[in-house]
């Protein structure tokens, strides 16, 4: 007989990232001395008739509503019927962002490694077992951490030293108007010109610039400095693909999007109308593992690489079974703070500025599912006492 859900279970919990706040929106994570910032997430277990459960530590309050709205049609279901249950909840959530899938589908696909007593990457098909990575900063500051172009390019240095072969700027943004761009050019400059020989160089304005005139401004300092790849550069949220085609008319430096684009199709669309160089995928943000290797799929199928959006042991397990894809983001680091990663796991797994090897490399996690084991002792002691339970 096939296995089947006996019970879905969801807490969130709380943690805090030291020396850190938020800019002057509120919006983005920056180093900020003595203070710290809490962060909210959920432990998803997919408890089975076989004893087996699937494990997932993530998300977020918008993603584990939708989950109210599907949990239960899941209990009773064969946990291997991934596909059947990923088109039936996708149709579910079609008024939505869908963004409640990925957890539970990383789940289902941690159960299914157990199962069959295999990491994740196996049962995809394994490409390579170390993955290079490169350092991706939190944003830029005004409290001494990484507050001058200057202070990126020592840190762009300090990444080197530590054998990082890759390294992206998240700056200041355009909020201040021409002082934040011009600290942006000159960053560029002061990076480009520091390491730009040695190690592949990224940007992420995360959105902020709020002019396509600013957009290429930068993007005409990072063909200058002959940077890797652009990302997410203004306030069209990183969706409108006449935005990015217009803007890649204009510039050398390859265009990477679709952080931001929920879905398998509009994805497809962006890659159609030639708005993007690389593309993105998130395990979390587009349907858990199912659906980031649709779009892995997608990408080679257009000769395109996909690049994975954020440390995390599911996203090791994609990137392990796809060979069109380059670097393992590090995110967030800073050379006077810690990542963001929450601090979850039992065993030695960790996503921190310091868990690369000489080479640049970070290892997929071996064991069965997900390869992690989590601490839930630790989750239990921090829950907020928000608890679901789906039987």
């Amino acid at each position: 007989m096939a296995p089947e859900i006996t019970k879905i279970k969801s807490v969130e919990f709380a943690y805090e990232i030291p020396e850190m706040g938020t800019d002057q929106h509120g919006f983005n994570l920056v180093y900020e001395p003595g203070e710290s910032v809490e962060r909210k997430l959920f432990a998803l277990t997919v408890h089975t008739d076989e004893g087996i459960t699937g494990e997932y530590v993530g998300g977020n309050s918008p993603g584990a509503a939708q989950i109210n709205t599907f949990a239960d049609y899941l209990v009773g279901k064969n946990p291997l019927a991934r596909e059947k249950h990923w088109s039936e909840v996708k149709r579910a959530l079609r008024k939505y962002d869908r963004m409640g899938i990925g957890p539970i589908d990383i789940a289902l696909w941690d159960f299914a490694g157990k199962y069959y007593d295999a990491p994740i990457h196996e049962l995809l098909g394994t490409y390579r077992e170390r993955l290079p990575a490169y350092a991706s900063t939190y944003h830029g500051d005004e409290n001494g951490g990484l507050e001058t172009p200057e202070d990126f390019a020592d840190f762009a240095e300090d990444c080197l030293d530590l054998g990082y072969p890759g390294f992206k700027i998240h700056g200041w943004g355009g909020s201040d108007g021409s002082r934040d761009l011009e600290r942006e050019l000159d960053a560029v400059h002061a990076v480009g010109e520091r390491v730009g020989d040695e190690m592949d160089l990224m940007h992420d304005p995360a959105c902020e610039l709020e002019t396509l005139a600013d957009a290429v401004k930068l993007g005409r300092a990072l063909d200058e400095q002959d940077f890797f790849w652009y990302e997410d550069p203004y306030r069209d949220g990183g969706i409108s693909q006449h935005a990015h085609r217009k803007l890649r008319q204009q510039l050398d430096t390859p265009i990477l999007q679709t952080e931001h684009v929920r879905g398998l199709e509009p994805f497809t669309d962006f890659i159609d109308a030639e708005a993007t160089d690389f593309v993105r995928a998130d395990p979390e943000y587009d349907g858990g593992i199912t659906g980031a290797i649709k779009r892995a799929r997608v990408a080679e199928g257009h000769g395109l690489d996909v690049e994975f959006h954020a440390p995390g042991p599911a996203q090791r397990q994609c990137m392990a079974a796809v060979r069109n894809s380059n670097y393992y983001e590090m995110a967030l680091v800073h050379p006077d703070a810690p990542n963001t990663t929450p601090p979850v796991y039992a065993g030695d797994y960790e996503d921190q500025l310091e868990s690369i090897d000489d080479e640049g490399t970070v290892p997929v996690p071996d064991g069965p599912g997900l390869g992690v084991d989590y601490d839930w002792d630790y989750i239990e002691a921090n829950q907020t006492g928000s608890v679901h339970v789906y039987e």
